[in-house]
Parts: C-alpha cells; sequence; structure tokens
C-alpha cells in the first residue's frame, strides 16, 4: 500500500426517485435499509474498513439531507453540503479542493452511497490494486463484468492492445490471484447506455465492461483533468478556494459561490476526454439498486423465487418482490409483481416495468402532492413527527416525538394555531414570555403568530399528539429565530 494518505469521497445527493415509494425526495435510498439492517450509505463507508478509517470519510451530499431527516446518519463525517444539484464533476471537484486545503494530496476513493456490493473482501482487494495505481497518476475506474446486454448501464471498452499492461485475453476471475499490475488495463472509450443490439454486441465482442461509477485518483490530478476539460467549473472552484482563505469557512464559500456551477458528470466531462483512464475489472457482486426488479435480483429469496418483508402473506406466488412496512400485504396467485407498501402509498407493478417508477414521481409532482417528498413518518434532528390525518378543511394531526435532551426551533407560524396534548413524558413549553411545564394528559394551545419552542428536558422519550388548525398547513409556514440545528 502507498504511504500517502487515502479518504473515501462518498456521494450522496441524489433523490431516488426510482425506489419510490420507499424512497422520497426528503430522505432517498441511500439512508434507507434495503438490503440488511444498515443503511446503504453506512454499508458503503463500513465496506471500505480497515483500509480507510471513518475520520477519512468525507461526504457530499444536499444541506436538505444535513439538517433534516439524514441528519443522524451523516453525524459522525466530515461533511460537505451542496447547496443545488450539479451532477458528479462539480461535487468531486468540491471534495478535492476541500480535501487539498491544508496543502496535502490524498488519494481520493470516489463512491456511490447506494451501491450493493455482496463480496466485500474481493471488493477491498480491487481497491488496492487501484489506490497502487492512482498513486502513479492514473484515474482508475472499475469496470463490472457485464452478465447481460443490459441498456441500463454506460459501457467501457479496454485497449485490446499491449500497451504496457497487460491486455486482457481471458479476464481473471473473482478467486484469482493477481499481481497489481496484471489487472489494470487502460481504456479506449467510454459509451453511454447503448440500445439493445449494441449492449448484445458488446458483450460478445468482449473487452466492455459496465461503468460502476467508483473511482480512484489523487486529488491534484483529478483537478488538473477539470481544469484542462472543464475550465467552468475549475473557475468556480478557485472562487470558493479564494474566498475561503479570505474570510469565513470553505463551506460558507460554497454556498456562495456554487450556483455558478455548470452541471455535468465526470464521465462525460473528464473522462471520456482523459489519455489517463485506467480500469480494474471486478466481478465483486455488485448492484447499483437502480430499480425494484434490482431489489429483488439481491434480496434473499424464497423456494418460488419471492423475495418477501415485512407482514407478508404470500399463496401460489413466484418471482415477486413483496414489502410491506406497516400492514399485513396478502396476495395470491401472482407473478412477476413488485409490491411496495408503505404507511402512506401503495406501489404495484410488473417486474420488467419497475423502471417505471420515476413517471408516478413525475406525476405527483405535476399534482403538487407531497408523497414524493416525505414519509408519513419524518425524521428531524430533535425526533419524529408522523402525520395522522390531513383535512381539507383545514386542519392536520401529528404524532410529535421528542429525544431526550432535545428542543425544537424557537419559532412561530403566520397561518395556523397548534393544540398540543401530551401523551408521555414531560414537556417543557415556551409560550410567548412564558415558559412552563406540560405533563402526561395535560395539553396547552398556541396561538397563531406566538413565539414557541417545545423541549424534553427528561430522560425518556416525549412524545404528544399535535392538532393544526388554519387556512394552510405547509411545513414551510416556520419562522426560526432560534435553532440548535442550524437550520
Amino acid at each position: 500500500m502507498n504511504n500517502r494518505q487515502t479518504h473515501a469521497v462518498i456521494l450522496a445527493g441524489g433523490s431516488g426517485s426510482r425506489l419510490w415509494p420507499l424512497s422520497r425526495q426528503n430522505l432517498p435510498k441511500q439512508f434507507l435499509s434495503l438490503d440488511g439492517d444498515a443503511s446503504l450509505l453506512q454499508t458503503t463507508i463500513d465496506r471500505l474498513s480497515p483500509l480507510i478509517g471513518a475520520k477519512q470519510v468525507l461526504i457530499v451530499t444536499q444541506e436538505a439531507h444535513a439538517k433534516g431527516e439524514a441528519y443522524h446518519a451523516l453525524l459522525p463525517y466530515q461533511t460537505l453540503f451542496e447547496p443545488a444539484a450539479r451532477n458528479t464533476a462539480p461535487a468531486i471537484a468540491l471534495a478535492a479542493a476541500y480535501l487539498m486545503v491544508d496543502g496535502s494530496d490524498p488519494i481520493m476513493v470516489v463512491l456511490p452511497a447506494d451501491h450493493v456490493i455482496k463480496d466485500e473482501a474481493g471488493f477491498r482487494a480491487h481497491l488496492k490494486v487501484a489506490i497502487q495505481a492512482a498513486e502513479s497518476g492514473k484515474l482508475v475506474t472499475f469496470g463490472i463484468r457485464p452478465t447481460r446486454p443490459d441498456t441500463g448501464f454506460g459501457y467501457i471498452k479496454i485497449r485490446a492492445e499491449e500497451t504496457g499492461l497487460r491486455t486482457e485475453q481471458k479476464p481473471p476471475t473473482q478467486s484469482s490471484v493477481l499481481e497489481p499490475e496484471s489487472c489494470i488495463y487502460e481504456v479506449e472509450r467510454f459509451t453511454e447506455k447503448p440500445d439493445s443490439i449494441t449492449a448484445e454486441r458488446f458483450l460478445k465482442d468482449g473487452g466492455y465492461y459496465w461503468n460502476s461509477g467508483m473511482f480512484v485518483w489523487r486529488a491534484s490530478v483529478i483537478l488538473a483533468e477539470i481544469q484542462q476539460h472543464l475550465p467552468a467549473v475549475y473557475k468556480v472552484i478557485q472562487d470558493i478556494i479564494a474566498e475561503s482563505r479570505k474570510a469565513g469557512t470553505f463551506q460558507q464559500a460554497v454556498e456562495k459561490h456554487f450556483q455558478a456551477m455548470p452541471s455535468i458528470s465526470i464521465d462525460y466531462g473528464v473522462l471520456e476526454k482523459s489519455s489517463r483512464v485506467s480500469l480494474v475489472p471486478c466481478d465483486i457482486g455488485w448492484n447499483d439498486v437502480g430499480s425494484w426488479q434490482a431489489v429483488l435480483e439481491i434480496a434473499a429469496k424464497d423456494a418460488n423465487g419471492n423475495a418477501l418483508q415485512g407482514n407478508i402473506i404470500a399463496l401460489d406466488c413466484k418471482n415477486s418482490l413483496i414489502r410491506a412496512e406497516k400492514r399485513l400485504v396478502a396476495a395470491i396467485g401472482v407473478e412477476d409483481l413488485c409490491v411496495i407498501e408503505t404507511a402512506d402509498a401503495i406501489l404495484i407493478s410488473k417486474s420488467d416495468q419497475a423502471q417505471r417508477v420515476r413517471e408516478v414521481v413525475d406525476v405527483l409532482h405535476q399534482r403538487g402532492s407531497t408523497e414524493h417528498v416525505y414519509h408519513a413518518k419524518v425524521n428531524r434532528p430533535w425526533g419524529s413527527y408522523t402525520v395522522l390525518e390531513e383535512d381539507q378543511d383545514g386542519f392536520k394531526i401529528k404524532r410529535i416525538e421528542v429525544a431526550p435532551g432535545a428542543r425544537l426551533s424557537l419559532q412561530s407560524h403566520k397561518q395556523r394555531s397548534e393544540h398540543w396534548v401530551v401523551v408521555s413524558g414531560t414537556a417543557t413549553v415556551t409560550n410567548g414570555d412564558e415558559v412552563f411545564t406540560v405533563n402526561k394528559n395535560q395539553s396547552t394551545y398556541i396561538p397563531i403568530g406566538s413565539k414557541h419552542r417545545l423541549e424534553n428536558r427528561g430522560s425518556e422519550p416525549l412524545h404528544i399528539v399535535e392538532i393544526q388548525v388554519g387556512e394552510y398547513l405547509g411545513e414551510d409556514d416556520i419562522q426560526r429565530f432560534e435553532d440548535n440545528y442550524g437550520r
């Protein structure tokens, strides 16, 4: 292994719309558990150990995630917040600049937060090879050996001629013991997602790999390539660096200048044009979990090919994914279906149509609905709330849980009043100029416009039922005056 410090850069800003209704805009799939108990983000970080420790993890994500539902998931790690979605090239450039601010030039292991890798030991073995190659100035990508002519992935073609790296005749198997120089190859070209005929030809011709979106390189090398191929991105990065040195923090400089970034992927903007790109071929049980059909592929199945999770009764069902979050789901005689139940939505899709879930999200957006934005239960840094009922006549009922020692912001509402009933625990309430205690089975009233705050100074969770009354009950009718979480 090299002596240069290695950092993981985890890209966790995606919306995960293809896994609706489990994945929502404010809590997308990377923060959810799909394959086991841990979230996809945490699993991505855990599989790096012992090569990369938690202190060398940098997560690039949206500020809304970091100060909202994913607050506790991100708390142990270094984070950079993107004020706006600008694709992978700006996110990677931002991370590289941040890691070099102190004068160091680490190796960056760039990973999406939402992929599944079954062979974690194999992944770490390939990662060692990639890190060694990156030390010598290469831009290394992980290529996944294709198992079918899939049109949902980009493809990477390795060079057929001898180039100083071994030309691949027979791809090494997962169990092969290989020297580092024997399993890394120079890249000839990248190809965007092909049609089915082209994908079949790629599989027949050989030498093509699926583009995994996982990369390894030195921070200075990728920034130099961005300077050459994406000067507009590089200019904004220089503005951010200059601003951070002049005044304030790096994050404050990002918030000031990041909106000027063009939106472009690292593949299209740099890797397709660079002469430095090499590929490590992998057979590591990789899946980008890009659809419910992909979730079915990675899940444990019964004798009939069904993946069942939750309170399920499945009679004479075959090759189906059925997942229940809250209620009993019973299915009889169905085949090749994805059925996903949550507290406020149910998806039923043929497995081969699961890629169209994004169309449902588009319809919800057009309707002005919120089922693609929030779950019924919404996590907050201080606890959570669950919408129990919402009526068009001007009321909403919530169950609110406040963690021990936590408190909500000091806030007011312009268009609603609130009634709070304590179900368990003890509430400390600020209402205008008064601060008082509300015990179990007691209630209080918060008028429109009153500055108020809810706190739990006890050692047990606080549960209240909140009834909102007003002409507008949206979550954006909040004016904050003080907040522990910087919102």
